[in-house]
C-alpha cells in the first residue's frame, strides 16, 4: 500500500519521501513503484510516471521524511502499538502544521492520536488496494481533527484525481469495510452451511449483482428496483441473515493452517505462480478500463 500510495503522489507530480525499517522492503516497495509506474505510461494514465517516480527518495530514516514534509502517510503493520509509536515519532519531528494521517483499515484516529501533542493534526486517509489505481479514498477524522486539516486532505487527494468521501464521525471500519464484510460474513455463513462453494458465490458476484454497482451503487440500484419491493424483501429477508459476532470457524482454521491466500498459494481456492499472477493481472487490467472511463469523462 505504501509504494503504490508513494506512486500516486509522485506519478501527479508532488515530491515524495518513502521510508521503511527494513532495506529488503525498501527495495520491494522501489521495484514495485518501477513496474507500477511502467504500467501506467503504457496505458496513457500518467504523462512521463517512469521518470518522475526515479525521483522519489528511498530511505530508512523517518527523520528524513519528516524534514520539511506538509503530509505524512503512515501504512505500517496494522498493529496499533507499532503505528502508535510512529505517530509519536513524528509528532516530535514533524512542525505542527504539518498532517499525520494513517492508512489503516481497523483502528479509529482517535486510537492513534492518544498522546500526541498536537492531535489535532491527525486522520485516517483510507486507500483501497491498489491505491494508484482504486480511485476512493475514506477520510476519517476523529472529534477532535481540525476542520482545516480536513479540507486540506480533500483538496491534495483531488489534486491526485481520488475521489474523497469524507465521515462527519468516526466509526470503526469506515464505510467500505463495514460494507465488505457484512458480505464476506454471508458469504462465509453460505458455505458453512454446506449452501454454496466459494467458487459459486464469487460466480454469483462477478456476474450477477456485481455487474451493476458501478454504475448504479447501493442506492441507485434500490431506486431502480422500486423501494416496495425493497422493503417487502428486507421484511422477508432481514430476519435471516446471518448475524454471527464471532470470525467464522472455516475463516480461522485456515489461518491456523498458513492458508492465507494469493501469497501462501492457498485459501479458498489454490494459486500457483501463474494463476496468481493471472488474478493480480486480471485485476489491474480491470482497473485501468475503468480508469480510461472515467479519465474520458472528465
Amino acid at each position: 500500500m505504501g509504494a503504490n500510495i508513494a506512486l500516486d503522489f509522485a506519478g501527479h507530480g508532488f515530491g515524495v519521501r518513502l521510508a521503511d525499517v527494513n532495506p529488503a522492503q525498501l527495495e520491494v516497495a522501489r521495484v514495485t513503484i518501477e513496474t507500477n509506474a511502467r504500467l501506467l505510461t503504457q496505458h496513457g494514465l500518467l504523462d512521463d510516471a517512469i521518470s518522475r517516480v526515479a525521483d522519489i527518495v528511498f530511505t530508512a530514516d523517518l527523520g528524513r521524511v519528516a524534514e520539511g514534509a506538509a503530509v505524512v502517510i503512515e501504512a505500517v503493520s496494522e498493529k496499533l502499538e507499532i503505528k502508535q509509536k510512529v505517530f509519536a515519532d513524528l509528532d516530535r519531528q514533524c512542525a505542527p502544521e504539518v498532517i499525520l494521517a494513517s492508512n489503516t483499515s481497523t483502528f479509529m484516529p482517535s486510537k492513534l492520536a492518544e498522546g500526541l501533542t498536537h492531535p489535532e493534526r491527525l486522520l485516517v486517509l483510507h486507500y483501497w488496494n491498489p491505491a494508484h489505481l482504486v480511485p476512493l479514498v475514506e477520510v476519517v477524522p476523529h472529534a477532535g481533527t481540525l476542520p482545516a486539516v480536513v479540507e486540506r486532505s480533500r483538496a491534495l487527494l483531488e489534486g491526485c484525481r481520488k475521489r474523497p468521501v469524507v465521515l462527519t464521525q468516526e466509526i470503526a471500519g469506515f464505510i467500505g469495510n463495514r460494507l465488505a464484510f457484512a458480505l464476506q460474513r454471508e458469504a462465509m455463513d453460505l458455505v458453512a452451511r454446506g449452501i454454496a462453494t466459494p467458487e459459486d458465490i464469487d460466480t454469483v458476484v462477478k456476474t450477477g449483482f456485481g455487474r451493476r454497482m458501478p454504475v448504479s451503487g447501493l442506492f441507485g440500484t434500490a431506486d431502480l428496483g422500486g423501494l416496495d419491493v425493497y422493503q417487502a424483501v428486507c421484511q422477508s429477508l432481514f430476519p435471516n441473515l446471518c448475524d454471527q459476532k464471532e470470525v467464522p470457524a472455516a475463516l480461522a482454521e485456515r489461518v491456523a493452517a498458513k492458508q492465507l491466500g494469493v501469497k501462501t498459494g492457498e485459501g479458498w481456492s489454490r494459486y500457483d505462480a501463474a494463476s496468481a499472477d493471472a488474478l493480480r493481472m486480471a485485476v489491474a487490467e480491470e482497473l485501468i478500463r475503468q480508469a480510461k472511463l472515467d479519465r474520458a469523462k472528465s
